[in-house]
């Protein structure tokens, strides 16, 4: 089992607050980093952390003193954020090829169906753009929900199939199918897609992730809201039909309870 220390802060519920939606400026910043995710990916994901972490302390106040479990965090870039602002902050990436050349120090290998932790060791369990490659998102949220303290946090974000971006870097092609999308972008780049539909990359949907969500015992809803939207966040996500699109990417602010 990996060593994750428990800080010191009481075990009790953290407060939440309505949170504001962001502004057009900060929404706009964010796509910008992201049309040159592929040529400059620290800005992209230096940004992307320190935005991540922002929300983090909006509902969940400051991360100093606290344990965040980041799982599939890739090469770090959220896990620094998080030490930056004093969190005790573990890695957990089950590719290891995606830690990069230097992984943050303390990062293990591990699948996200079966965490290396004890029940209840995070205060706050970090899963950014993850739940729509794994095959079994249920079980993923499981264990998610099994590491977090009883009152602790859940933050679970994902691209919905039918925004603008579900293809990744095929997208918006994959509006015309994936396969076509897949043939389009070997054509255009002379090279292999990273993602297949089905392998590791599934059409995750946010009307019946939503219902399953609901359904749960162990977590209940804190907010559920567009991540990048910078007006209407919360009302875009319960207007059904429209907020497969409009969403873009569906962030789920989770709080677990009591076993």
């Amino acid at each position: 089992m990996a060593t994750v220390r428990r800080s010191g802060r009481p075990r009790g519920s953290p407060e939440t607050r309505p949170v504001r939606d962001p502004s057009l400026r900060r929404s706009l910043a964010l796509f910008r980093a992201f049309l040159h995710e592929q040529d400059d990916p620290v800005s992209c994901y230096t940004l992307l952390a320190r935005d991540a972490a922002d929300q983090l302390e909006a509902y969940g106040g400051p991360l100093a003193g606290r344990t965040v479990v980041d799982v599939g965090g890739g090469s770090g870039y959220f896990v620094e954020e998080f030490r930056r602002r004093d969190a005790d902050a573990y890695l957990f990436e089950p590719d290891a090829r995606e830690l990069g050349a230097r992984p943050p120090e303390g990062a293990v290998v591990a699948d996200g169906y079966l965490l290396p932790l004890r029940d209840g060791a995070a205060d706050v369990t970090f899963s950014s753009n993850v739940l729509e490659h794994v095959a079994d998102p249920g079980t993923f949220l499981s264990e998610l929900a099994r590491v977090t303290r009883p009152g602790g946090l859940l933050y679970v974000s994902f691209t919905n199939w039918l925004s603008p971006w579900g293809g990744h870097e095929w997208a918006p092609w994959h509006y015309l199918g994936a396969e076509r999308a897949r043939a389009r972008y070997r054509r255009r780049t002379g090279r292999d897609a990273k993602h297949t539909l089905g392998e590791n990359l599934f059409a995750v949907h946010v009307g019946s992730t939503l219902r399953q969500v609901r359904a749960r015992h162990d977590v209940e809803i804190v907010s559920a809201r567009s991540r990048y939207w910078p007006f209407l966040a919360e009302a875009v996500v319960k207007a059904p039909g429209l907020r497969e699109f409009a969403t873009w990417n569906l962030l789920l602010i989770l709080r677990r309870c009591p076993p």
